[in-house]
C-alpha cells in the first residue's frame, strides 16, 4: 500500500508556556491539585486551567495548544495538526473536488507569511490574475500577515457564489482581487497543442485521478507527434501513488521511486503499467515544484526518459501521513522520505535542471527553451532511427 501524501505544506507551531508559581500574589498559597486517579496528567491540568485562571480559556483551545506544542518538540517543519473541519477540507482538495477560489497555498522561506504555491486553471483565482509567488497579506478585509496556512484557507472557503477579497503583495506591488468562491473540480490536469503537434500537459496538483487523466492524454497518439512538455511549474504536491501513476506513464518498466520509513525494511514502487517510453519529453519545473512532483521530474531524470528544463526545484524528499483523531481531528506527521532511482535523496536539495532557466525571466521564455530542446530530441531520435 502506497504512503498516504506527499505534500508540500506549512505547520505553523504555538508553544504553550505554563508557569506554576508556589503561591498566589495576595492570596493565602497554593491550591492543592485534586485527585487523578482516573484521569491523566493532562487532563487535570486542562481541568484545572479552564476552571482556575484569571482569564479563561476554552478546552478545546487548550487542547489544540498542547497538541501544537507537542508537536514542536518533534522539530518537524511539516507536522501539522488539523481540527475536523480543517482536515476535511484538506482532504477534499487532494480528492479535486471542494469550494473555494482554486489556490494552494505554501511558505514563504524567509518569513512566517504565506504564498500562492499554484493557481487551479479555470478557477476564480486563475481568471482574476492571481499569480503563483503572490504572497498574501489579507483576506476578507483583514491583515493575514500572521496567519497560518490553515486559517487563510479556511478564511478562503464559503458558499458556491459568494465573494472573498483577496490582497496579495507581488514583488513591491500590493494587488487586490475580488473573488467568487465555486466548486472546484478536475481541474488538476490541463493540455493544449502547440504548433509542430506538441502536447503540453500541465499538472497543477497530484489529486485524485491525475494518473489517469494523463495516461488518458497520452493514448491519444496523434496528438503528440512532436513530444510532450510535461509542465509541473508550481506544482507544491499531493498524493504519492498519483506521482507514482503519471511517471509510470512515461515509463515501460523498472523503479520509479523508493520509499524507507521508520522501523521498516525500504519499500521500492515500480511502474504500474507499461507506459508511453519512446515519445521525446521535456519536464518543466521551478521552485514551486515539489514533493511528489519532485518524485516524477527525479525518477524520469534518473531513468534517462526526459530533459529537465527551469530553474531547482523546492527540495522536499520526505512523505507525511495523517493520523485522525477521535474528535475528528488529525495529526499529520513526517513519517518517512523517498529516494529516487539512484537512491538520491532531494530533501533541501531540489533537482538542478538539465536546461536551466532563470526564475526572473518571463515563463513563456523556459517554454520557448523547452520548445527548442524538444526539436532536438525530435532531430535527434529521427536520426537514429534511419541508422
Amino acid at each position: 500500500m502506497l504512503p498516504g501524501r506527499v505534500t508540500r505544506g506549512v505547520a505553523v507551531a504555538v508553544a504553550l508556556t505554563c508557569a506554576y508559581g508556589a503561591g498566589a500574589a495576595g492570596g493565602g498559597g497554593s491550591r492543592k491539585p485534586a485527585a487523578a486517579a482516573t484521569t491523566s496528567v493532562l487532563d487535570q491540568a486542562l481541568n484545572e486551567i479552564s476552571s482556575q485562571a484569571a482569564h479563561p480559556v476554552s478546552k478545546s483551545d487548550l487542547r489544540r495548544a498542547a497538541i501544537i506544542a507537542m508537536l514542536q518538540k518533534l522539530s518537524d517543519k511539516w507536522a501539522e495538526y488539523y481540527s475536523a473541519q480543517e482536515f476535511d477540507d484538506a482532504a477534499g482538495k487532494l480528492t479535486g473536488h471542494y469550494t473555494g477560489v482554486g489556490i494552494w497555498l505554501g511558505g514563504v522561506d524567509d518569513g512566517p507569511m504565506v504564498r500562492v504555491a499554484s493557481v487551479q486553471p479555470g478557477s476564480a483565482a486563475a481568471a482574476a490574475g492571481v499569480r503563483v509567488g503572490d504572497v498574501i497579506t489579507g483576506v476578507s478585509g483583514a491583515s493575514a500577515a500572521a496567519w497560518p496556512v490553515n486559517k487563510i484557507a479556511i478564511a478562503l472557503r464559503g458558499q458556491p457564489g459568494s465573494s472573498v477579497s483577496l490582497a496579495v503583495r507581488r514583488g513591491a506591488q500590493p494587488l487586490n482581487f475580488t473573488l467568487t468562491r465555486a466548486a472546484v473540480e478536475d481541474s488538476d490536469v490541463t493540455v493544449r497543442e502547440d504548433p509542430g503537434k506538441v502536447q503540453v500537459i500541465q499538472v497543477g496538483a497530484f489529486t485524485v485521478g491525475v494518473g489517469r487523466q494523463v495516461r488518458s492524454l497520452l493514448a491519444r497518439t496523434a496528438d503528440h507527434a512532436g513530444g510532450v512538455i510535461l509542465d509541473l511549474r508550481g506544482d507544491p504536491g499531493g498524493l504519492l501513488a498519483e506521482a507514482v501513476e503519471v511517471a509510470s506513464a512515461f515509463l515501460a518498466a523498472g523503479p520509479v521511486v523508493t520509499y524507507e520509513k521508520r522501523g521498516a525494511a525500504p519499500q521500492q514502487f515500480d511502474v504500474t503499467a507499461p507506459g508511453d517510453a519512446r515519445t521525446p519529453l521535456v519536464v518543466l519545473v521551478d521552485a514551486g515544484t515539489a514533493s511528489a512532483a519532485e518524485i516524477v521530474a527525479g525518477s524520469l531524470r534518473d531513468r534517462d526518459r526526459a530533459v529537465i528544463v527551469g530553474s531547482r526545484t523546492f527540495g522536499k524528499g520526505s512523505v507525511q501521513e495523517p493520523i485522525r483523531l477521535a474528535d475528528g481531528s488529525a495529526l499529520e506527521l513526517t513519517v518517512g522520505r523517498y529516494l529516487t532511482p539512484r537512491g538520491r535523496n532531494l530533501d533541501g536539495v531540489g533537482i538542478e535542471p538539465d536546461v536551466a532557466v532563470s526564475e526572473d525571466r518571463p515563463p513563456e521564455e523556459a517554454e520557448q527553451r523547452a520548445l527548442s530542446v524538444l526539436q532536438g530530441l525530435q532531430a535527434s531520435l529521427l536520426t537514429k532511427d534511419r541508422g
